[in-house]
């Protein structure tokens, strides 16, 4: 009713302020916009469709949107050659604190953003991890493991372990390609405790016994790095059993024609944050953005069009008991899971990525480019 009311008097600013979407002060705004990076495909339709076209229509701004395969090596370059042309971009948490340490992303700690839906204050409301000193969360999402529905005479893999057994389930395994997810799932394969899989990484010892135990997986081993790539691997007999992106995969796997079914065991759960590149010409614009997409509405909206879960509490009121029961992180899915320890993943990804791309040296590598959700 506030709203309607400011709304009615023209007070069109202090509405915008109400929905976390203040307007950026005269000369913050760039002629051209700004520039928003993110992952493609349904994730990014999500956003697309959760927030950025709103802010568009609310504000008059427009936002120009690419796409990256993850990483901060782009944002590394831009921020090392004073040519930023990202104003906004979306990373993983583990990305988001390396990227932060290395000074390549502004300081966003001093922020204001608008309190939750129902009123809680916002430092509140937000899960844990989801606020650092460079980034402000977006969802709680989860990489899951799917397998073919037709490929296998007698049952179904249906636990972490059955991904490494392809004795008892023969036939391609498709990862994506990087040391994160499949290194804790063979760990957890190999019955260590969820609690013990990073201090075990931490020793080479530890390193070595991930790596033997995805070596029963390498033969005929598929990379990928587009996150549309699994669905369609599976759909045409190329694998057995892949590595995916929970929602998108449930959201594929949901579709007519398709051949495959998600398992939600060993699943493991990660945050995505927005950050600003060091050096943005358009700060105070992104930070407005950055506010309007991390309200407890945007993230509802963006979250029924995939249903990743939402990093504000005061978010899941606002959502239907459907949506609610298809979150990667609801408890209805059952089996084990594990949370990403992404201040770990950002001070030792540089090291395991090095043993991960050495034991590939011997793998058939074939996959895509460009990475989606």
């Amino acid at each position: 009713m506030i709203l309607k009311r400011l709304m009615n008097q023209g007070c069109v600013s202090a509405a915008l302020v109400a929905l976390g979407l203040a307007m950026a002060p005269a000369g913050a705004q760039a002629e051209d916009g700004i520039t928003f990076t993110s992952w493609t495909g349904p994730y990014m339709r999500s956003q697309m469709l959760g927030f950025v076209r709103p802010y568009e229509d609310a504000t008059g701004i427009r936002v120009d949107v690419e796409h990256y395969s993850g990483g901060i090596n782009e944002i590394r370059d831009q921020v090392e050659s004073a040519n930023v042309v990202w104003d906004v971009v979306d990373l993983t948490q583990a990305d988001s604190l390396r990227a932060c340490n290395e000074g390549l992303l502004e300081n966003l700690s001093d922020v204001i953003l608008p309190p939750g839906a129902d009123g809680t204050p916002y430092r509140e409301d937000f899960v844990d991890g989801a606020l650092n000193e460079c980034g402000v969360g977006v969802i709680i999402w989860a990489t899951a493991f799917a397998h073919s529905l037709t490929a296998f005479d007698s049952g179904v893999p249906s636990t972490i372990s059955d991904f490494f057994d392809t004795n008892k389930f023969p036939g391609r395994r498709a990862i994506r390609r990087d040391p994160s997810v499949i290194m804790e799932w063979a760990l957890m394969a190999d019955g260590v405790a969820r609690g013990d899989v990073y201090s075990t990484l931490e020793t080479d010892a530890g390193v070595e016994r991930a790596l033997g135990v995805m070596d029963s997986i390498k033969s005929g081993l598929q990379l990928w790095s587009n996150g549309g790539e699994p669905a369609r691997m599976l759909n045409d007999g190329d694998v057995t059993v892949s590595m995916i992106w929970a929602t998108t995969g449930a959201a594929l796997s949901a579709k007519p024609g398709s051949d495959f079914a998600m398992v939600w065991d060993g699943r493991v759960l990660e945050l995505d944050l927005f950050g600003i590149p060091k050096g943005s010409r358009n700060k105070q614009a992104a930070i407005d953005f950055i506010r309007h997409a991390s309200s407890s509405e945007s993230l509802a909206k963006m979250v029924e069009y995939l249903p990743n879960g939402p990093t504000r509490k005061s978010s899941l009121g606002l959502l239907s008991n459907k949506v609610l029961g298809q979150l990667p992180n609801n408890p209805a899915h059952g089996g084990a899971f594990i949370r990403s320890d992404a201040q770990w993943w950002s001070n030792n990804h540089a090291r395991l990525e090095e043993a991960f791309e050495a034991w590939l040296t011997t793998v058939s590598q074939q996959g895509a480019s460009g990475t989606v959700r």
